[in-house]
């Protein structure tokens, strides 16, 4: 017999899903089968799966230990998991006990795009073992991970759960459009007044590119759109002028929907380029950047975040994004 108790990290989750991520290399139909048998139970109870745990619930496995080691995934050696999530040094702008906020530099991936990839994931769980709120043995039953995703070249804030309630409560934000999220971009032309400007969003995930016009392609109506390219999707995007430089604007961005590319696509549609977009922007303009600033990537920064209960997360312009605004000032 071998008795878990369920920790504040786990809580929030089904039993079942629990269960596939403690044994993992045991079937579901092995699974459901002890459950139905009593051989796992919950609180001392008989259990279907569906339960949702609660922190101090306590699962119940009458197994043998030869059982149990043949399920179980070994654990990974120190070296391995040091190699797995890294130590470096992150920005952290907030940390509460369910979720933290780093100030990500551009060049980071948010999430791996290959199984090889290290990411912004990888560092916050390196991060978090290293400080101790979270130990090895934990991410067994519940992994750390991102809520929100920023483009590898945009900087800035970017929220990760460190339990599963910090988890489903950050992403059920998101999809509520309960959090609020800024960005601040400088961008070709004069922009005079702020304005919440609607598009429509068709992706071309075979490129990775979308492609902004004012109605919507025949793709919105259901009718499959030739190649890879997919429904286009409403999207609302509020612009506020912050500073003029000549012939360029430093702007503020709120994201009403969640697009990708959203915000760099639509201000290069309204013929308003993000200086150093490689793929949306101004080629004349970023080999200026480029040669005077070393600007290599959009000058697009996630600047702020707020909160349902008030909190008001702000991330630092990169050094990168003030010399290129020192440079249009002169």
């Amino acid at each position: 017999m071998q008795q878990v108790q369920i920790r504040e990290q786990e809580a929030g989750q089904r039993l079942d899903k629990f269960l596939k991520k403690f044994l993992a290399q045991a079937p579901s139909s092995f699974l459901y089968r002890m459950l139905r048998k009593k051989n796992i139970v919950l609180n001392g109870t008989k259990a279907e799966g569906k339960e949702k745990l609660q922190t101090g619930d306590t699962v119940t496995f009458f197994l043998s230990q030869e059982t149990m080691e043949k399920f179980q995934k070994p654990p990974a050696d120190e070296r391995a998991l040091q190699r797995r999530y890294p130590y470096i040094p992150l920005e952290i702008l907030y940390e509460s006990t369910d979720f933290l906020v780093i100030n990500k530099p551009a060049g980071m991936l948010s999430q791996k795009a290959a199984a090889t990839d290290l990411s912004a994931n990888e560092y916050i769980i390196g991060y978090l073992l290293h400080s101790g709120a979270v130990k090895a043995d934990e991410l067994v039953t519940f992994c750390p991970s991102v809520v929100n995703r920023l483009d590898r070249n945009t900087s800035g804030a970017l929220a990760a759960g460190k339990t599963l309630k910090g988890l489903q409560e950050m992403s059920r934000c998101l999809k509520e459009r309960q959090l609020g999220k800024y960005y601040r971009c400088l961008v070709s032309g004069a922009v005079t007044q702020a304005q919440t400007l609607c598009a429509w969003l068709e992706k071309d995930a075979a490129g990775n590119q979308v492609t902004i016009t004012d109605k919507p392609s025949d793709a919105a109506t259901g009718a499959k759109a030739e190649g890879n390219k997919g429904e286009s999707r409403l999207i609302r995007t509020a612009i506020r002028p912050l500073e003029h430089y000549h012939s360029f604007t430093l702007l503020e961005v709120q994201l009403l929907t969640g697009r990708s590319h959203q915000i760099r696509a639509h201000l290069a549609h309204l013929g308003h380029p993000i200086v150093g977009d490689p793929k949306y922007g101004n080629a004349a303009v970023n080999k200026r950047f480029r040669k005077r600033c070393g600007i290599r990537f959009q000058l697009l920064h996630s600047c702020r975040m707020e909160l349902l209960d008030g909190t008001v997360i702000e991330a630092p312009l990169p050094e990168a994004f003030r010399r290129a605004i020192r440079e249009v000032q002169l």
